[in-house]
């Protein structure tokens, strides 16, 4: 099937775009503002975590069209919060026709929270703990391969495993990073490329 709609250039007249995000003015909307920006506060890197794991299997879309009802859904992704969730929460939650309903996800997001939890009692801050595993400095991808994992997504998904961490492997991992803008994967020929570092 082709995916050359004329009748969608409406939404990319006036930027060229990474070809997953030219078809669709909701991705076109987050890939413009959102994805590949570096994100260094600690709370909101959590919460794009936890909506990565919860996008394993899924397409991004998915997530994003049911992001409101997360966010409503998990109490604005406060891990105080969240970590206090018990087994009435996890019923209420498989129940909620709003977000994904997978229970396993559900429940490694409260452990998440208490993970996140435990490393900031130990002294540990979320985000310089993420941003020491590119130097603190985005990677720049080649702009002309995809990649599903890196050695650095490899490590960083390992270290948040040893803090106890689940639905955290490398290829979700990764995908976090290029999110969050600790990796810059922007096609070479995307606007978007370079863009959020300058």
């Amino acid at each position: 099937m082709s995916h050359d709609h004329p009748a969608i250039d409406a939404s990319t007249a006036e930027h060229t775009r990474c070809g997953w995000a030219q078809n669709d003015p909701l991705l076109a909307a987050y890939h413009d503002a959102e994805w590949g920006v570096p994100e260094y506060d600690s709370r909101a890197l959590w919460e794009k975590l936890m909506l990565d794991g919860f996008q394993a299997g899924l397409a991004w879309i998915t997530i994003l069209r049911k992001r409101d009802a997360f966010r409503t859904a998990f109490a604005e992704f406060d891990p105080d919060i969240v970590a206090r969730f018990d087994d009435d929460d996890v019923e209420r939650l498989v129940g909620n026709a709003g977000i994904v309903r997978s229970r396993a996800k559900i429940r490694a997001t409260i452990g998440n929270a208490r993970a996140y939890l435990a490393m900031q009692a130990a002294g540990e801050e979320f985000a310089a703990f993420a941003w020491s595993f590119v130097d603190g400095t985005p990677v720049v991808g080649d702009g002309r391969k995809a990649l599903t994992r890196s050695p650095a997504s490899e490590a960083l998904s390992a270290a948040l495993k040893q803090r106890g961490f689940s639905f955290v492997g490398p290829v979700i991992v990764y995908a976090w990073m290029q999110a969050c803008g600790l990796v810059d994967d922007h096609e070479e020929r995307c606007f978007r490329r370079g863009a959020a570092a300058s």
